[in-house]
């Protein structure tokens, strides 16, 4: 028999199974073949009730029912509309639960506080009791809403929330729109609603910050606030509240722009202090201003045109009154109460807003006597001067780093310019104690020698020649380099230092110590590079209260603590911000003493002898080049004081030299209004110029310096220094021939070679004192050194005058004199 096309195989079963064609395409067996699995209750067979055996899964039919395609790619990842629903039920159902949850958990603010919103804040003396100021935009609460005109009400709604009176205290509208953009960060957005707005200006723990979290929290708020307290009542504290510019709150606003209450108010000055709460730092009659009333008028028509339709074209905007000069920062209070607001900004981060509606009471460093007496030593020695003569003192309190005094001007309104904290010059040799003091904590002695008439070595790195302006002797011993503040002698040491450290042209050791005394640290090392070894002898740029609290590490045992203004700030009669003392150890208590004993000598024997205070004190004189700029700082154990002085003339572009306004150097002609001449083009600006004949450090300074420390300390206890301790072992840095030694002062204070009774007889001699008569040889050199008479009994010479433009030391010029017929300053 012949085989059929698709042949015959045996099964495993010895059965034989067709191969069927089907249109050419082989089908696989169906799975009827032989015995299937038995069914229940019946034997298998084909057509037994077991039915079909089971089916290869890979056996198909055009017939057959096809199996559920596979996904494949992106799509397999998707799950299924059923899961979505499902996700999406949960999540709603949670989001809901936790707003539910939220918002039963959100306490209505209650009235304890609100207490202290916006009221002004007060500044004191040191005392805590008399006051210097108060600061804040005025106030006044009104009690009744009646008391406001229904005109002006309907104008701050019609412009904030017209829907106010309807509302339940948020706009769904805006606070969707709000809500998501402020959390998809493409604006963040403010409150909308007078309810929201009223409840983020009143009550605690909803600040100005623009967050979705506070967002959240105040919609809360509003829905709360609007349930239980009445319309009324929230358009009153929203009106008590709101900032417009001059004023808080709309009662003081109309007394402010108008000189009215708020009821006799017109509606278009309704509408125009309803303009301002969106722009209360616009001028009164900006042109934004402007624009924004006429918004107003506008949506007051369509809020109630039966009322309000004609407005918009009989509403004219309306005069204001001026602004009253505030009496807040006029005369000698503003200087202070200008440097409390920037300290509680830097150091305790209170904004001036903060500040003026925070109901502090801040208890500034000032001492009352201290400032009068440092204004009328400044004024009483300065008065003869010509008014280019610009002059600043600060006294601190060395063991506190408190200022206890200054005097910067008369009048912070018609010049903001702070002389103490706002001018940075030259320290010239009144910089020498930090040179000093590095020489000292390294171990180096008083007794050691430095060289008198030029450096060691004669070519300092990239520092041009330093000299002095006459012959002091080769070598000198570091007490009377100090003393009669000796150039050469202070750069030698810095010299020295840096080759001990192997840091030669960096003057490691003195920066460090400056730094560490509270100036500038980024001065200081740009100084250092500029100027490298004539910072040693004053190139750097100070301030009067730096150097009256760096100079804190003498007189408090070699102790820094940082300067400043504040005391503490009080609210509701505690303490929320305490006085901040930063105390670090500079040197040592040894090398602080011996500092000490050195700087004394400045007023027994040295360059400001003559300008004792009848008690233990010690200081150190400064005087630029072509005397530009002047200093002396002094201290007593109990007060550090600094005077600083330098001149300078308003020049206008073409070279004229014009009259100061107000001792500031005029923008404009006249300081008039102009419309060529302003802040970006001005009329004139400073130049310094020379102090002129007889103003050196030695002389007006330390007469301002003496005065201020008599009165401050007048009744005061006598306070002494600690001992001087004698550090280290004499040593010699001045290269052969041994130097003859100096001589020593004796118990008076003088060198031994000098009278210990100065002559009152008008008798003079050469290197002390000066005499009415101004005798002596009369050359004075500006060196602190000068052996000429000064007038009316004054020092000798001042300072090497110092000047270091475009990278080096000028030539040192000899100083002038004040003597009558000498010229010894």
């Amino acid at each position: 028999m012949g085989m059929p096309t698709g042949g015959f195989r045996g099964d495993a079963d010895g059965q034989r199974t067709e191969a069927i064609q089907t249109g050419g395409r082989r089908r696989r067996p169906s799975g009827r073949g032989g015995r299937g699995p038995g069914g229940p209750g019946g034997p298998g067979g084909p057509e037994g009730p077991g039915g079909r055996g089971p089916r290869d899964p890979r056996d198909f039919d055009e017939d057959d029912e096809k199996p559920r395609r596979r996904r494949t790619g992106w799509k397999r990842f998707l799950p299924s509309w059923k899961i979505l629903v499902a996700a999406f039920t949960v999540l709603a159902a949670g989001t809901f639960g936790m707003i539910a949850v939220a918002y039963a958990n959100t306490p209505t603010p209650t009235a304890t506080q609100a207490e202290a919103v916006a009221q002004g804040s007060a500044i004191y003396y040191n005392d805590g009791k008399t006051l210097i100021a108060k600061v804040g935009t005025p106030r006044v609460i009104l009690d009744n809403i009646n008391k406001v005109p229904r005109h002006v009400q309907d104008a701050v709604i019609a412009i904030e929330n017209n829907t106010f009176r309807e509302d339940s205290g948020i706009s769904i509208p805006g606070m969707i729109r709000s809500v998501w953009m402020t959390a998809t960060g493409q604006q963040l957005q403010g409150a909308s609603t007078i309810t929201q707005q009223m409840a983020r200006n009143y009550y605690d723990g909803l600040s100005q910050e623009v967050s979705f979290k506070r967002k959240i929290k105040e919609i809360f708020v509003a829905v709360k606030l609007d349930k239980e307290m009445p319309k009324d009542q929230i358009l009153l504290q929203y009106l008590n509240t709101v900032p417009f510019g001059r004023a808080y709150g709309i009662e003081a606003a109309a007394q402010a722009y108008f000189k009215k209450h708020v009821e006799q108010l017109t509606p278009e000055q309704g509408a125009y202090l309803a303009a301002r709460i969106q722009t209360p730092a616009l001028d009164a009659d900006a042109p934004r201003l402007q624009a924004r009333f006429k918004d107003v008028v506008n949506a007051m028509a369509k809020l109630d045109p039966a009322k309000y339709g004609n407005l918009p074209s009989t509403a004219k905007f309306p005069k204001t009154v001026p602004e009253r000069n505030s009496n807040e920062l006029g005369g000698l209070k503003g200087y202070m109460v200008v440097q409390v607001m920037q300290e509680l900004k830097t150091r305790m981060n209170l904004s001036p807003d903060q500040v003026r509606s925070g109901g502090y009471k801040i208890i500034s460093t000032f001492d009352k006597k201290l400032m009068q007496a440092a204004r009328k030593a400044v004024i009483g020695t300065t008065s003869s001067l010509p008014k280019e003569i610009h002059a600043g003192l600060a006294a601190v309190d060395p063991k506190t780093g408190r200022v206890l005094a200054f005097y910067g001007g008369e009048d912070y309104v018609k010049d903001n310019w702070n002389e103490p904290f706002d001018s940075y010059k030259q320290a010239a040799s009144a910089f020498k104690p930090y040179v000093l003091a590095a020489w000292l904590d390294a171990g180096y002695s008083l007794n050691s020698f430095v060289p008198g008439n030029k450096t060691v070595p004669e070519e300092l790195p990239g520092t041009k020649p330093i000299g002095n302006s006459h012959n002091v002797g080769s070598a000198i011993n570091v007490t009377t380099a100090t003393a009669d503040s000796v150039n050469t002698a202070f750069a030698s040491m810095a010299y020295k230092l840096d080759e001990d450290n192997g840091t030669i042209g960096q003057l490691s050791a003195v920066k460090q110590i400056a730094e560490e005394a509270g100036l500038g640290k980024q001065r200081m090392e740009d100084d250092v590079k500029a100027h490298k070894y004539a910072f040693s002898i004053g190139s750097a740029l100070v301030t009067p209260v730096e150097q009256a609290a760096g100079y804190s590490i003498f007189a408090n045992e070699g102790k820094h603590v940082d300067y400043h203004v504040v005391k503490e700030v009080r609210k509701d009669k505690e303490v929320v911000f305490p006085e901040r003392r930063d105390e670090k150890q500079v040197i040592t208590p040894e090398a602080a003493a011996d500092s000490v004993a050195a700087m004394e000598e400045v007023l027994k024997s040295g360059t400001a002898r003559g300008k004792g205070i009848g008690r233990p004190a010690a200081g150190k004189t400064g005087t630029n080049n072509d005397n530009k700029e002047a200093w002396f700082v002094g201290f007593t154990p109990q007060i550090s004081t600094a005077v600083g002085m330098y001149r300078e003339q308003c020049v206008t572009k073409k070279g004229k030299i014009v009259q100061p306004v107000n001792a500031n150097c005029p923008e404009t002609p006249g300081g008039k209004p102009s419309k060529k001449y302003g802040p970006t083009n001005r009329y004139s600006e400073p130049r310094e110029i020379s102090l002129g004949t007889g103003i050196e450090g030695a002389t007006y300074p330390t007469t301002i310096w003496r005065n201020f420390m008599m009165e401050a300390l007048a009744g005061k206890p006598v306070e002494q220094f600690p001992p001087k301790a004698g550090l280290g072992s004499p040593e010699n840095i001045v290269p052969s021939p041994t130097p003859t030694p100096s001589p020593e002062p004796d118990d008076a204070g003088f060198p031994t070679d000098f009278p210990t009774d100065f002559p009152d007889d008008g008798g003079c001699y050469d290197g002390g004192p000066g005499c009415d008569n101004g005798g002596g040889d009369g050359r004075g050199f500006g060196d602190d050194q000068g052996h000429g008479g000064g007038q009316d009994g004054g020092p000798g010479g001042d300072d090497v005058p110092l000047n270091i433009p475009n990278g080096g030391p000028a030539a040192l010029p000899t100083g002038s004199g004040n003597g009558k017929s000498g010229s010894g300053a």
